[in-house]
């Protein structure tokens, strides 16, 4: 008996239904793409919206499209004249991602961009009150110092995989730049004084932080 397998099956009968459409979204995903993983999935997607709903924001970047999933589940909280703006640099997956977004009303709402996320940031007018991180881990800390001074106060940025599977606390192997990325990252938050900050073991890890 695989009892993490159980654990997961247990919340997800016991929490909001995926909507059909993100459901799609995500067997497709798992069909035709290698690390289906990357998309958020039901239960990660049903915090994104509840945090998202909880923070009120006006304006959200997402770092890491990736199919669309996460992009969907957050604009779910956004006001009428709300916009999210999500980053992919894989674009192989532009058609895909547009698809996505077309399935749902909530597609209108969200701009896409294709490219390199520190290119793109910085042509991005405008002010952030969430910022999603979960793109290439060995830039993490770039990601963070770019959008951190586009970040309202009392914005909040949310980045996935900051657990990364554990090794995060391991014996660091040659050549691993992506953990040892994500080490620097959390250490560098941890001493941040500008920000609050809590990580939650949640999938991967999925770390909180406010913006005093």
């Amino acid at each position: 008996m695989n009892r993490a397998m159980d654990i997961e099956e247990y919340i997800e009968q016991h929490i909001d239904a995926e909507p059909d459409y993100l459901a799609c979204i995500d067997h497709e995903a798992h069909v035709m793409l290698l690390n289906p993983r990357m998309s958020a999935g039901h239960v990660q997607g049903r915090l994104l919206s509840m945090l998202a709903h909880m923070i009120r924001p006006r304006n959200i970047l997402e770092i890491g499209t990736f199919v669309g999933y996460s992009a969907l589940c957050m604009a779910e909280a956004l006001p009428p004249d709300g916009r999210l703006h999500t980053i992919e640099i894989d674009d192989e997956l532009e058609d895909r991602i547009r698809e996505n977004l077309a399935m749902s009303e909530l597609g209108k709402k969200i701009v896409l961009h294709i490219g390199d996320a520190l290119d793109v940031i910085p042509q991005i007018d405008g002010r952030f009150d969430l910022v999603y991180i979960d793109a290439d881990k060995r830039d993490y800390v770039a990601y963070y110092d770019a959008v951190f001074d586009k970040l309202n106060p009392g914005a909040f940025v949310l980045v996935d995989n900051t657990l990364w599977g554990g090794k995060i606390v391991q014996a660091l192997e040659r050549g691993d730049r992506q953990t040892a990325e994500i080490q620097h990252f959390n250490e560098m938050i941890a001493a941040d004084n500008r920000v609050e900050k809590v990580i939650l073991p949640v999938r991967d890890g999925l770390t909180i932080i406010r913006k005093l």
